[in-house]
C-alpha cells in the first residue's frame, strides 16, 4: 500500500521472460523501497522456477501462480505480461510480450507514479 507495484507473469520455458527478470532485479535495486515488484511463474514446476530464480540471483519476490489467481488478473494470452498498479492499487498499464521497446515503455508509466 502507498506505492507502485509492478507485476509479471513468466513461465521458466519463456526465453524473453528471463531478461525481464534481470530486469525486473535491477528496477529493485534502482528504487528500492519506492517500487513493489512481485514476479509470479504461471505454467512451470517449483523447481524449474526455483532454479531460475536462483541463478539469476534476483532480489525480487516471486511465487507461483496458479491457473486461478492468473485468471483474476485478466488476460494472461501472453507472457510477459507486466501489470502496474498505482499506489491506490488502481491498474494503470499492461505490457503484454517482450517487444524490443518493453523496458523503455514500462520505465516510462514509471516516472509517472514514482515519488
Amino acid at each position: 500500500a502507498g506505492k507502485p507495484v509492478l507485476v509479471e507473469f513468466w513461465a521458466t520455458w519463456c526465453p524473453p521472460c528471463r531478461g525481464t527478470l534481470v530486469w525486473l532485479g535491477e528496477l529493485e535495486r534502482r528504487y528500492g523501497d519506492r517500487l513493489e515488484i512481485v514476479a509470479l511463474a504461471v505454467e512451470s514446476d517449483l523447481d524449474g522456477v526455483q532454479k531460475v530464480v536462483d541463478g539469476l540471483g534476483l532480489p525480487l519476490h516471486w511465487g507461483m501462480a496458479s491457473p486461478e489467481l492468473a485468471v483474476r488478473f485478466g488476460d494472461l494470452s501472453a507472457v510477459p505480461t507486466l501489470l502496474l498498479f498505482d499506489a491506490d492499487g488502481r491498474t494503470r498499464e499492461i505490457f503484454y510480450g517482450a517487444p524490443p521497446d518493453l523496458h523503455a515503455r514500462v520505465e516510462r508509466a514509471l516516472a509517472n507514479l514514482l515519488p
